[in-house]
């Protein structure tokens, strides 16, 4: 997927989110996120929006923390959020290719407007599920080469900083594989006292494999739903349920 995929899937989430969220009402409890309301959702999600966009539009070359949501609710919030959304989309559509900002994930991105349009794409389409869920609609599809794209990012990206929990005392192999996008979509997961190195190739043999079609296997390393497919040692997966969150 390039740039312009991302952008036009970020368009759509977003705009599916916050019609979700009015759907569900923002005193909704979101059941994928427990300790969540859908407008603790609606006010992350679009603090976040708004975090992104600062660093592209701004140009800034260092972190800087959220500024907080304002303390909205009802139709007021959804606006506000739909506000966040736009305003990131039309960012990112009119930053230059090369622009220059921070990033946070370690594995290359092609470029600083590639990686956040990429990782806003992500961000808002498991935020879109949890609404979608909220509101007790049918969850929109994700389509197989966004997830194994996805399911990329959180291996090889977010589990490769310092501060993924996900290790062992003694080292263990883990293989994650998406069976409907072929012998590409498969990952192995080196688990140590330091953070996971993860390759995207079968390797060597593995002590435990998820797997599911990618939209499942995507869903359920984001801990939105269950593991479709557990074989080898079970403890792998219930490691990975404490342990995997971001």
């Amino acid at each position: 997927m390039d740039t312009a995929d991302f952008l036009q899937t970020l368009d759509r989430e977003g705009r599916l989110l916050a019609t979700a969220a009015a759907a569900a009402g923002t005193e909704a409890k979101v059941p994928t996120c427990p300790q969540w309301q859908v407008r603790d959702l609606l006010r992350h999600t679009g603090a976040v929006h708004r975090w992104a966009a600062a660093f592209v539009a701004d140009e800034r070359t260092e972190p800087r923390p959220l500024d907080e949501a304002p303390d909205l609710a009802g139709a007021a919030l959804v606006d506000w959020y739909r506000d966040s959304h736009r305003l990131l989309v039309d960012t990112l559509a009119a930053a230059p290719a090369d622009v220059r900002c921070w990033t946070f994930l370690p594995t290359p991105a092609p470029s600083p407007l590639a990686f956040w349009t990429r990782r806003q794409a992500h961000e808002t389409t498991i935020h879109r599920y949890d609404a979608e869920v909220a509101s007790g609609g049918t969850a929109s599809p994700i389509a197989p080469d966004f997830a194994v794209d996805g399911i990329d990012e959180l291996l090889r990206g977010f589990h490769a900083r310092s501060r993924s929990r996900l290790r062992t005392r003694e080292p263990r192999v883990l293989r994650v594989r998406a069976l409907d996008e072929g012998a590409d979509a498969v990952w192995t997961v080196r688990l140590t006292t330091e953070p996971p190195v993860t390759v995207r190739e079968a390797g060597e043999d593995a002590e435990a494999e998820l797997s599911g079609n990618a939209e499942e296997l995507y869903l359920a390393l984001w801990n939105r739903r269950p593991v479709p497919s557990v074989t080898g040692d079970r403890s792998l997966a219930a490691l990975w349920q404490e342990k995997g969150g971001i």
